[in-house]
Formats: structure tokens, sequence, C-alpha cells
């Protein structure tokens, strides 16, 4: 199947390889076109806007960093993918769009509003794995949308994800990778506290994986990131302003929705903080950054 590609960062790019692998041909647009043209000796087709897709494929994937990218990838009037298929009339014409973005469920139920009056399908489809899983093929990917949107996707997604999840209607996809986020970002905060107590306290905080492992406490969270906060030159996974933009998101959502959400509420105090720290574009693991400022000197 021809398929279209909007994003080929460090999520992106594996998600394009694993779909070239799997026969898929792929259409590629990045806002750095560098990003693109590396993808090209893997057999992806660079275009130069997002717009070129909207003519040569039926579903386009994106998976780019907030919903002020989304809206301009697909609703930028000059050459967004909306604005390209109100103006072809091609045979092959994108008829589904699928967002592996993490942005606001209720940006996304606007976003689906608006495709739907121009015929195409929204499908909102944020992922959780980590370039670890985007690498490996083995995403977990919930799903927001039409039910026949989401099943038409399915076969393609399969190409880099080791499961799917239909969670309901525009924007349960989104709802349910804030959910995600609420739980890892927590726990992540959580092993950058337990790190620092075993160091202030004289033992050797790289045993804690050994030491939990196989107990309430371990998780593939504590098994990547205490390696990650008790030695250097890891190379990064992720920036704290990646997670910041999603707990400002929980936050958001859970005035909106009326729900009590303090252990969140903290997590997003201290986010502030590393920002503050000039760690914004630090690894994920900078939690413990946060907690020992002098650590980094």
């Amino acid at each position: 199947m021809e398929v279209g590609f909007c994003g080929p960062g460090l999520m992106g790019a594996p998600m394009i390889r694993h779909l070239l692998r799997a026969g898929h041909m792929v259409h590629v647009w990045n806002r750095t076109p560098d990003k693109a043209q590396a993808l090209a000796k893997d057999g992806a087709r660079v275009v130069p806007t997002p717009g070129a897709l909207a003519s040569s494929v039926e579903l386009i994937f994106l998976c780019v960093s907030d919903a002020a990218a989304v809206e301009q990838v697909v609703f930028d009037p000059e050459h967004g993918i909306a604005a390209a298929a109100q103006r072809t009339h091609s045979a092959t014409r994108v008829r589904r769009i699928v967002d592996h973005s993490s942005i606001a469920p209720a940006a996304t139920r606007g976003f689906a509003q608006r495709a739907a009056q121009l015929g195409i399908g929204w499908v909102d489809a944020p992922v959780s794995g980590g370039v670890a899983g985007a690498t490996a093929g083995t995403l977990a990917v919930m799903a927001g949308g039409a039910a026949a949107d989401v099943e038409a996707a399915t076969p393609v997604i399969g190409a880099y994800a080791a499961r799917i999840t239909h969670m309901g209607g525009a924007g349960a996809g989104q709802t349910a990778k804030l959910c995600n986020q609420s739980i890892v970002t927590a726990t992540v905060a959580a092993i950058a506290e337990a790190v620092s107590l075993a160091q202030n306290s004289g033992i050797d905080a790289a045993r804690l994986t050994e030491a939990l492992a196989g107990g309430w406490a371990d998780s593939v969270l504590l098994q990547t990131f205490v390696p990650r906060m008790t030695r250097r030159g890891d190379t990064p996974i992720g920036a704290m302003r990646t997670f910041q933009k999603d707990v400002d998101t929980i936050a958001a959502t859970a005035y909106e929705t009326g729900t009590p959400m303090p252990v969140a509420g903290t997590v997003q105090q201290i986010l502030r903080l590393a920002a503050a720290m000039g760690l914004a574009d630090a690894d994920f693991s900078a939690f413990v950054d946060v907690l020992q400022p002098g650590r980094r000197n």
C-alpha cells in the first residue's frame, strides 16, 4: 500500500522503516528536510509539502510535536493536506489521517470535525513504548475515531505496533495516552526520588534494579531509568519538554473534566522547575538532576 508520513523524528523514523520493510511504499515529508532525506536510502519517497501527499495516497500518518504542528500540517491553507485534498480530482485521494502525535483530546475532536467536512476520516492514535518500542516494532497504540477508520488503518499500523486498542470516538485515544503519561511521569519522578534517597544515604543506587527486581516496585521504567539516572553518556530517548507538554495537557484536561489529580500537579511543578533550570532539552532521566542540582557539575 502507498501511504504518507509526516514527521520522521525519533519515533517516526523507525516507524517508517518498519512500514518500508513490510512492503509499503512510504511518501515522507518533514519540516526539516534532512530528516526526510535520511530515509530515502531506505526506500522512502520524499515530498516537498504535506499537501503533496493528498493526491497520491489514501492514508496519511502524522507524528509531530504538538497540536499547532498538526493544524499546520493538515489545515494550512496553502500547503496543508486538507487544502490540497479540496483541490485534487485524482482517483487516489487521501481518505484517512492517522495522528500519532500526543495532543489534547479537545483539539483532536476539533480536527476530526474539520476533516469530516472534507470527507476525511480521523484516527487519533498516540503510542506508548518510546524509541525502543518504535525501533523494535512493539508499540502500544491507543486509538480513537470511527470503528471503520480504525479497522482500515489497523493492518498498516501493525507494521510497527504489537497492540492496537480502539478506545472510542474521536479524542478517546488521546485521553488514554494522557492516562498513560500520568502514570509514566509520576513513576519516573518517583524513581528519581528513590535514586536520590539511595545516593544520599550512601548506598549504591545502581543496584536498585537488582534489589527490587521481581517485587512490586519493579517495572520497565525502573529497569530503564535507574541505570540512566546513575551513569552518564546514554543516548537521549526523549526531552523533558515533551513530558512537560503532556503533563500540562493532563492538567488542562483534568480541569475540563473536574478530575482531581494532585500527583500529576506535583509532577507538573517539577517539570516547570526543570525548565527554569535549563533542563527542557535534557533526557527524561533529568528528573534526578532537578532533585540533585549539584549532580550536573
